[in-house]
This record gives C-alpha cells, structure tokens and sequence, in this order.
C-alpha cells in the first residue's frame, strides 16, 4: 500500500479500514520537554509532532472555568507548593517543580444549592472562552502537514470535579442524582453551544478528542449503572452532536474503566485511549472483546520505558502489537505520558519498533 498522510490514517484507523502501517501519537509531561531540550535532544522551539511525525495533532481550544473574570487568589506558597483558590471555587495544591494532578484542599460547591448559585449561571457560552486564535493556527499547521486535526477539551465528568471534587461529585450520584444531571446537562449544552461558535466561525476539525477520566486502580469511579444514568446522558449528547458534523470522537480516559466499555461505545466513541495497564486495563482483552466495533490508542506499558532497557520494550511491543493491529484499529501511543527519566534514544527506540511490527504488507 503507498505511504498515507497522518490524516489519511487516522481517518481509517478510526473506522478500521485498511492502512500502510499503525497509527503514531503520544502525550508527555511538561518536564520532560524541558529536560530534553536541557540535554540538546530537542529544539526549545520544536514540537513533539514534528520532531517525531506524528499522525495527530490537537488544540485545547476552550477556557470552561466558571467565573471568567475571577484572579486565581494564592492562599498559601511554599518552595515547591502553591494552594490557590480559582474561579470555580476550587481551592487546589499544586507542585511548583513537577507536573502532578493537583491536590483537593476544599469547594466553593458541595451540593446543589451552592451549584445554583455561585456556578450555574455563569456558564454562558461567552466568546472569551474560546481561543479562536490559537485554533486557527494550530489546524493551518496540522492541515500543511498532513496530520489529523483534533479539537480537544473535557467532557462532563471532568467538567464537573474541578467544581465540587470528586467526592462531593459521587455522594451526590448517590444521594441527589438530579443535582449531578442537571451538571451533565448545563455541561454538555455548554460544550456544544461553544463547538458551534467554533467551528461556524474557523471550519470543522478532522475530529474530536474529550479526556474524561472515570477510574482509578482496578475500579470505575462508578457502576455501569449509574455512568447509564447520570453521565451517559451528556456523553450522547456531546458525540452524537459532532458525529452529526462528520466528526468522529476519541475519548480519553485514565483508570481502569472497562465495565463502562459498553456504555461509552453506546454513547457513540470511535476510539478509547489511554488504556492504563498499571490500573488493570489490558489491550488485549478489550480488543478481543470490542476490536470489531472500536478502535485503540495505547495500552502500551510505560513503565517498561523507565529502565532505558530495549530488551523490556521489546517483549512489550512485541506480545501486543502483531495481535491488536489486525483490524486496522491500533494506535501506538504509551499507556500515560512519557516521563522526564526517559531517553530521548529509548523513546525513538519504542517508536521505531512500534512501527516496525505495525506495518502492513
């Protein structure tokens, strides 16, 4: 088959049809563009798309927060933490020197009344969300370079817990499920509202990428049940919207979260990335179970990169990748983001195998 472009790949790999070889992505920490570039092994000006050629690239192109005129107030700053309170009303640790999920100190909102009141109404789809700018150039750039173009954002899931946290976001599954779904719903229309300012205004993306992570080591944050019931609802919403647009939607999603599988495919996604081998998910079982109706990004194990080591790489690469690219439905992506202690040699290693075992004849 003659080499294809980035876009053209994608775009079949998304409908598992036949390409020249797996697809190429992958996300990375923060630090570990700085440590390269420190090393030399990377130009301070250079982008990972280029550098390596990846098929994807995406934009974040939306400000969700609610208050946008609300000044992040520091309450409290050491060395290597700072809590600030935000315009959501969150009030969050976050490290100075290192990338990290920041730390749940306290909310504004605990319940629906707060919500109504302090949140709620100031989720209007005000053009100062929109980064119109940025998204313009980022798919030019994309489109000159024959990549596949994604929007990308959180849906409601992670739409809803940097307002109340997760905790208070699951009691009130639990305890005032209208309160959660009014949330889902005032999200979803939100995200929509501002797609259509978007995409009206700078032309439709080649699809859409939503991070929404709903698990944890070995569990969902909830039942199957209840994802049915509560946040299914703004995920069809959300999906069945940009498919309407010929925009076909990968979705992102840390934690073990196989149980909510069948749901997500009900709610219309194309592709499930990341695939996180350390919280129980297996590539190969799921593309065993779904490989006919989905298609995958990662489920690569990260950690086999740590030790610099090409022999663990191998065996990695090698169990997975000869068995999940049958389909035409694979994308070579880790199953995190790659960190700052591994070598710019190891990773070009990974890809270059990756791709070696992905190609087709």
């Amino acid at each position: 088959m003659q080499i294809m472009t980035g876009k053209e790949r994608i775009h079949n790999i998304l409908k598992r049809k036949p390409v020249d070889r797996i697809g190429l992505f992958e996300h990375f920490w923060n630090d570990t563009h700085r440590t390269w570039v420190e090393r030399g092994w990377i130009r301070p000006d250079e982008s990972f798309e280029d550098h390596f050629g990846y098929d994807l690239q995406l934009f974040w192109a939306f400000n969700m927060v609610a208050d946008l005129d609300f000044e992040p107030e520091t309450i409290e700053e050491t060395e290597e933490t700072i809590l600030q309170r935000d315009g959501n009303g969150a009030l969050l640790r976050r490290h100075k020197l290192h990338d990290s999920t920041p730390e749940h100190v306290d909310f504004l909102v605990k319940e629906r009344k707060a919500w109504e009141e302090w949140i709620k109404p100031k989720l209007t789809p005000d053009r100062r969300r929109i980064n119109f700018e940025g998204y313009r150039k980022a798919k030019q750039e994309a489109d000159k370079k024959g990549r596949f173009f994604c929007w990308s954002g959180v849906n409601v899931f992670e739409l809803m817990h940097p307002v109340c946290g997760h905790e208070y976001m699951l009691m009130g599954m639990a305890l005032d499920p209208d309160w959660v779904k009014d949330m889902v719903n005032t999200y979803a229309e939100l995200t929509i509202n501002l797609q259509e300012i978007l995409f009206s205004e700078e032309g439709y993306p080649d699809g859409i990428w939503f991070y929404e992570d709903m698990g944890y080591k070995q569990h969902p944050f909830m039942s199957p049940r209840m994802y049915r019931e509560i946040i299914q609802p703004g995920h069809q919403r959300t999906i069945q919207w940009a498919k309407s647009k010929g925009c076909p939607v990968i979705m992102h999603s840390c934690g073990y979260v196989e149980p909510l599988v069948p749901g997500m495919l009900e709610a219309g996604i194309d592709c499930l990335q990341v695939i996180e081998v350390k919280a129980g998910m297996d590539l190969i079982r799921l593309y065993q179970t779904f490989g006919d109706r989905l298609s995958f990004m990662g489920g690569i194990d990260v950690r086999v990169l740590y030790n610099n080591d090409k022999r663990e790489i191998d065996r990695e690469l090698e169990q997975k990748i000869p068995i999940v690219k049958k389909n035409f439905g694979y994308v070579l992506h880790s199953d995190h983001s790659i960190p700052s202690n591994v070598t710019h040699e190891t990773y070009a290693y990974f890809i270059e195998r990756g791709l070696e075992l992905g190609r087709y004849s």
